[in-house]
């Protein structure tokens, strides 16, 4: 399964330390990450995933692959900034949040609104967010959600 991971751009080393482990947990169960593919919640989760041997695509909002993080096998240069957001989503067959701001809470709208089940780790409270106490409860969230 793709897993969208959203969240923010800019974190501390806790929050990066959250997301590195999800990135392990998707990839050690087989999961492709798909994310922002930039700095971040993005780069975390990849460099969790890459580790773990894991697949990441980084769907960019520049222009240039060459922006993607060092941790992203798979670049895609958009050039459409936060547009971007409902392709990051699309790309996932659910969705994982962690952290973020305005950017995260757009693309949880959009996964929501695409009918994609989001599990949440310390993000927005929003209705139809499933919040998660651990990577590895997002991770059996997302994937019981799929089995449903």
């Amino acid at each position: 399964m793709r897993v969208s991971v959203i969240g923010g751009s800019s974190i501390g080393a806790e929050t990066a330390a959250v997301a590195e482990e999800l990135g392990e947990r998707l990839a050690e169960r087989g999961h492709v990450v798909v994310c922002g593919g930039l700095g971040g919640v993005m780069e975390a989760v990849c460099r969790g995933a890459r580790g773990a041997g894991g697949e990441t695509i980084g769907i960019l909002p520049t222009d240039r692959r060459a922006d993607a993080n060092d941790h992203v096998t798979t670049p895609i240069a958009t050039g459409m900034g936060h547009a971007r957001n409902a392709l990051v989503v699309l790309n996932g067959d659910a969705a994982i949040a962690i952290d973020g701001g305005p950017g995260t809470l757009s693309e949880i709208g959009l996964a929501l609104a695409h009918g994609r089940p989001v599990a949440g780790l310390d993000t927005h409270d929003v209705a139809g967010v499933a919040a998660v106490e651990s990577p590895g409860a997002a991770v059996e969230y997302v994937e019981e959600s799929k089995r449903s």
